[in-house]
């Protein structure tokens, strides 16, 4: 049997874990509150700076295991890291940061709050995240034909 189908179980468990302490994080910073997030947007408005020690919070957090995972020789679970190849900053990257954050700021949503926000059955993200996932879908079968 292979290392990947004696691993799965695992990462699939931890992978599950990840997300769900992600999500219970997430709805306890209000980061599930569409008019927070929107309100943390509007810099020249009624700015509600709150969120910065969220976004700080997980900077420091990620900051610390990316450098904790780069001194380990291999996972526990896994053949290798998954970490990005890249650190290119090209067009396509700059794109793909403007619609993130063009469709952030117009609906108050990125895509862990939507995901988040569905244990609430708020009626948004009911919407939101099925067509999230249809443009996700169309961009991974878009790849696919080249």
């Amino acid at each position: 049997m292979s290392a990947h189908a004696v691993y799965a179980p695992l990462r699939a468990l931890a992978s599950f874990g990840s997300g769900a302490l992600f999500g219970v994080g997430l709805a306890l910073s209000h980061m599930t509150d569409p008019l927070r997030v929107l309100g943390f947007l509007d810099v020249a408005g009624d700015w509600d700076a709150r969120l910065i020690a969220v976004i700080a919070g997980a900077v420091l957090v990620s900051a610390l295991l990316f450098a904790l995972a780069r001194r380990r020789g291999k996972p526990q679970w896994s053949e290798r890291f998954h970490l990005p190849d890249s650190d290119v900053i090209d067009h396509r990257l700059l794109l793909g940061a403007i619609i993130f954050g063009a469709g952030w700021g117009l609906a108050g949503y990125c895509p862990g709050p939507a995901i988040a926000s569905l244990a609430y059955f708020n009626n948004e993200a009911l919407w939101l995240v099925p067509a999230m996932l249809a443009g996700s879908a169309l961009r991974q079968w878009q790849l696919r034909g080249r």
